[in-house]
């Protein structure tokens, strides 16, 4: 299977215009960065593989990508959490329904052993055999260069084609791999690459690179004010509803309100850069996360 080459789309979110990579079109399922860090694992042609070994949230993104992968191969996914909460079981919702839809066996590691042990820890402790395809957390791994470089490919392409000029590209982080990749890419050709940390802050961020073991970085934008992962910000909502109504765009609602407000005082002191924004996929996570919000701010 191959992926094909994701559009770019032209739009305006407050009074300022910017082009979007639809990198959520990539595959209903297996989409976005995700997918583009898993792509490699696509293209392996080993009949000994039979199951695919990951680690994270119930609710990760990496989860659904993880699962659809191992649909599209044929492999059975065992994805390994901490715990599993009694509603979600009760009432499967955003990617851990679908991961299960898709025949994925998500385990939890609490139900495995009396003593506390974190997932990561609990399978090295297995220490799995052959046929067993182990994937580090979020895709935070050197297997991810290879479909990142294809994504800068085809933004190079788009550059080109359509010859615009003094291109920035912009993507918020979690473990930053894509946005590492990306950089190493693209700067090469006169392209910078923004990025934001959210989860932890930049210095975490900077670790992450570091470990993937590069010198050379994307330009990291802080929030103007402290931003923990996943906690519920008003303003984080109140950004993504202004998405969704001025571009008619779904966003993903953990990342890219972030990244947005960093954008939001970046832009006005650079007016002479095209902006690129790559669209990262992660949407079906909303299913979850938009009734949390309408919970606590109403509609």
């Amino acid at each position: 299977m191959k992926l094909s080459q994701t559009p770019v789309t032209q739009h305006t979110f407050g009074g300022s215009s910017f082009f979007l990579k639809r990198d959520d079109q990539l595959h209903p399922h297996f989409s976005g960065n995700k997918a583009r860090k898993l792509m490699a694992l696509l293209e392996i042609e080993d009949k000994n593989i039979t199951h695919l070994i990951g680690y994270g949230s119930p609710q990760a993104n990496s989860l659904l990508s993880l699962a659809a992968l191992a649909k599209i191969k044929g492999w059975q996914l065992e994805f390994y959490v901490d715990r599993i909460p009694d509603w979600l079981k009760d009432n499967p919702i955003g990617n851990y329904r679908i991961a299960l839809e898709l025949g994925a066996e998500v385990i939890a590691v609490s139900k495995l052993t009396d003593e506390p042990i974190h997932p990561h820890d609990y399978i090295q402790a297995k220490k799995l055999g052959e046929g067993y395809l182990y994937v580090p957390e979020g895709g935070r791994s050197p297997i991810a260069e290879q479909g990142v470089a294809k994504l800068a490919e085809e933004i190079l392409d788009w550059v080109q084609s359509m010859q615009v000029e003094n291109v920035c590209v912009a993507l918020p982080s979690g473990t930053g791999t894509t946005a590492l990749f990306l950089h190493k890419h693209l700067k090469a050709h006169g392209i910078e690459v923004l990025t934001c940390p959210c989860v932890g802050g930049k210095d975490y961020l900077v670790q992450q690179f570091e470990e993937l073991g590069e010198s050379c970085f994307p330009t990291v934008l802080e929030a103007p004010s402290k931003h923990h992962f996943g906690k519920l910000y008003l303003h984080d909502y109140q950004t993504w509803k202004a998405l969704l109504e001025q571009t008619g765009v779904e966003f993903d609602l953990l990342y890219d309100p972030l990244m947005w407000r960093c954008l939001s005082e970046w832009l006005p002191e650079n007016k002479d850069k095209s902006l690129l924004y790559v669209h990262q996929g992660g949407i079906i996570g909303n299913e979850s996360m938009v009734p949390r919000y309408q919970r606590k701010y109403g509609e």
